[in-house]
């Protein structure tokens, strides 16, 4: 059994959270206000069901990255292990400025064009967690269809709004 790197354990725990957190201020602050009067798609879950839906995908997600992060690789996989790092970083910041453009700035078809933009990222890393540690890639699986559910409901909110 391998050693634990806790350090680096931590770290890919509280990344995803961190960004959770920082979307979290611009989503609170609107949920009471104007998130309250827009009309709702019919299959809009309950506001209480997304704070604990979040912090369990953002651990699954840290998990997902500390295994490929403590990966051994060799020659040409150190490549596939830097996209996959990347891409893992790069569609968690598109996670965030959703948060900031739907709740914050409001525009409900520019967050349905972003959503589907970290849609494809989230995919590109999937893809790339699997040629790394594929227990990686399907702990990514459930985020990729919160946000496929996520992107739905967000197209349901602009058309109705």
């Amino acid at each position: 059994m391998k050693k634990i790197n806790w350090k680096r354990l931590i770290i890919a725990l509280v990344l995803p959270q961190l960004a959770g957190l920082i979307g979290s201020l611009f989503t609170t602050q609107a949920i009471p206000t104007w998130y309250a009067t827009l009309n709702r798609p019919s299959f809009a879950p309950p506001n209480w069901l997304f704070a604990p839906a979040w912090t369990l995908l953002f651990i699954l997600m840290g998990i997902a990255f500390y295994l490929v992060w403590q990966s051994p690789v060799k020659g040409s996989q150190e490549k596939i292990k830097r996209q996959a790092i990347k891409f893992f970083l790069i569609q968690l910041v598109f996670n965030t400025l959703w948060s900031i453009i739907f709740f914050g700035q409001q525009l409900l078809y520019l967050a349905f064009v972003e959503i589907v933009i970290l849609w494809i990222l989230i995919l590109l890393t999937i893809l790339r967690f699997n040629k790394i540690k594929p227990l990686a890639a399907y702990l990514m699986i459930p985020y990729l269809l919160w946000v496929t559910f996520a992107s739905v409901l967000n197209l349901g909110f602009a058309l109705l709004n």
